[in-house]
Formats: C-alpha cells, sequence, structure tokens
C-alpha cells in the first residue's frame, strides 16, 4: 500500500528531525502532542536517524476490520545512530480517504517495546 508507506516515511521523518510540531499538525493533535512525542523521544535518550528503505518496503500493517472509511494500524520499529534498530516504537492508525491519495494520521503510542 504505497499510501500507507508514505505516510509512514513522511511522520517518521519528521520525528527523526525533531518537527514534533509540525507532526502535531499532522495528526491535528490527536492522542500525542509535540510534547508528548518530545518527551517520550528525550527519556529515550538516543538519536533517531532513519530506517533503511527496506524497512518501509515491508511495514508491520493490519487492516481494521468493518472500519468505514478503510483504517489500518502501522507499527514502525525507529533506529538509531547509537544502536541502529532500537526498542523505540512508533505505531499509527491510517484512515484512507475516498476517492482520494490521501490519508488521515494518528499517532495511537510512541513507546519502548
Amino acid at each position: 500500500m504505497d499510501v500507507a508507506r508514505a505516510a509512514s516515511k513522511q511522520v517518521v521523518a519528521l520525528l527523526v528531525s525533531g518537527k514534533y510540531r509540525e507532526i502535531e499538525w499532522l495528526t491535528k493533535g490527536r492522542r500525542l502532542t509535540a510534547e508528548h512525542m518530545q518527551e517520550a523521544i528525550g527519556e529515550y535518550g538516543r538519536e533517531l536517524t532513519m530506517p533503511p528503505e527496506v524497512q518501509f518496503d515491508a511495514l508491520d500493517l493490519v487492516d481494521i476490520e468493518r472500519s468505514n472509511p478503510m483504517q489500518c494500524s502501522v507499527r514502525i520499529d525507529l533506529w538509531t545512530k547509537e544502536e541502529g534498530r532500537s526498542d523505540l516504537t512508533l505505531e499509527l492508525t491510517l484512515t484512507m480517504m475516498s476517492g482520494e491519495h490521501k490519508v488521515g494520521i494518528e499517532i495511537d503510542n510512541l513507546h519502548v517495546a
């Protein structure tokens, strides 16, 4: 699903860049605020980096049954400069907008797995 891949990659790139306010705007502030994201990353104590491209080709993506519009849940392992693949996980809900190539994004959780 190209739309899910692009949306997931966009959120991870913003996290890596520390653009928490942009993520909050993108997600309409649902569930996690910029402060919550900054705090979670800060408490982890390592510097985020973009995962290899192959990580976005094999997303842990699950369709949410009977959702209208169609939704899916995505779990993404985040990477750090110090560790490579880290214990930090980003969980998203993506809502496919009907008739468009747009997607609604919600961050469900950002936590140590």
